[in-house]
């Protein structure tokens, strides 16, 4: 149901009130022995208000002007020779403060008081209640008028305002999920660089080395690098598709990926590796277990790359409403407060860690010293919105 505004509220009061005192008017003037010219300039005069309430809508500035100079007019003549339509002035008044200039509003005003103060006088009411009385209603009317116009303007300028303030959080939302998304992107570039791409090149000179060799020793332990290289990618190659799709999270649960990657973090590194998962855990949404699980496969190959621990943990656990995902290792350690900016040569995991979770509505803090490892822990809510 379309709401109306107070302008428009003001308008059919305006109307239902000057059709009303024009018609109780014309009653008392007739019972009182008006002259025919009376009564057909008041019919004309409705007619003319009726009319320009249907074509408002299609009237410009003149042709509103032009109305409404003709209804002051029909009301003038009628004033001056019926006291009776002495009140039809004020739905008038009303009328022309609401669709006018003020300044035109406020002479086609003074005119209407003057004929009514004529009129009064003509009919021996000369007393000072003459004057003021009409003066205070056309003062009444114009403010009622004025009134509604401005609150009818503050209030569309405030919804102008607030689709504004909507539209450039929109637009703000939209771009920090695309910097998210490139920062995506720059991380798995630079991941796959650093791991697939290294590793395929190196596989590459083993088999040429390997066709070369002269002896049957030589070529034996070659293939034996190039079978290990190539499981050693095999297993990169699954880590990064956990980051894109994980199939382990697709088919429930996050325990077996997190030991999975814990295992080859550790393993790399010549480290020891625990695996807690909170057996009271509910079931995580889908939403939140990938993010997590990227989270971890993110946090794992900055502990892979640089941390050299000799211990790692990893512990996922509720917290109240919330499931929050710990990776501790005891490494080298670095200070925060002094990471890199992003760049060609990385740079990109916390910040790109820490978007995620703040797009889903959680949050990452990470505690670390120069040579005190490294404490890092991630945070979301049991559900994430728009999942059940």
């Amino acid at each position: 149901m379309t709401r109306w505004s107070a302008s428009q509220w003001l308008r059919l009061g305006q109307a239902v009130l000057f059709i009303g005192l024009l018609g109780l008017a014309t009653v008392l003037a007739v019972v009182r022995g008006a002259a025919w010219p009376v009564v057909a300039v008041a019919a004309v005069v409705g007619a003319v208000f009726l009319s320009g309430l249907v074509l408002h809508p299609r009237l410009g500035r003149v042709g509103l002007a032009t109305w409404i100079g003709a209804l002051f007019a029909g009301v003038v003549f009628l004033i001056l020779h019926a006291p009776e339509f002495l009140w039809v002035a004020f739905p008038l008044w009303l009328l022309a403060a609401a669709v006018l200039p003020l300044l035109t509003a406020l002479v086609l005003t003074a005119v209407t008081l003057a004929a009514i103060v004529t009129a009064l006088a003509m009919g021996g009411n000369e007393s000072p209640g003459a004057v003021l009385g009409p003066l205070v209603g056309a003062s009444v009317a114009i403010g009622i008028a004025r009134a509604a116009l401005r609150f009818e303007y503050e209030a569309a300028e405030h919804a102008r305002l607030l689709d504004e303030v909507l539209a450039a959080q929109e637009a703000t939302d939209r771009a920090q999920r695309e910097a998210g998304v490139q920062a995506e992107r720059a991380r798995l570039a630079h991941d796959i660089h650093d791991t697939l791409a290294q590793g395929f090149s190196s596989i590459v000179l083993l088999a040429r080395a390997a066709r070369r060799a002269e002896d049957r020793d030589r070529e034996a332990e070659l293939l034996e690098q190039i079978e290990t290289t190539a499981a050693d990618q095999l297993a990169e190659a699954r880590r990064v598709v956990y980051a894109l799709a994980p199939p382990d999270v697709a088919a429930g649960g996050l325990a077996e990926p997190l030991r999975r990657l814990a295992d080859e973090t550790a393993a790399a590194n010549g480290a020891a590796a625990t695996v807690h998962v909170d057996p009271q855990l509910p079931a995580l949404p889908t939403g939140v277990e990938v993010a997590l699980l990227r989270v971890a496969q993110g946090a794992l190959a900055n502990v892979r790359q640089h941390a050299r621990p000799t211990e790692l943990h990893v512990a996922l656990v509720r917290a109240g409403d919330t499931v929050r995902l710990d990776i501790v290792d005891d490494g080298v350690g670095f200070d925060p407060g002094r990471v890199r900016a992003p760049g060609p040569a990385g740079g990109y995991g916390l910040r790109a860690l820490r978007e995620r979770l703040t797009d889903l509505g959680g949050g990452l803090a990470v505690e670390s010293e120069p040579g005190a490892g490294t404490a890092l822990s991630a945070h979301l809510p049991l559900h994430i919105e728009g999942e059940g």
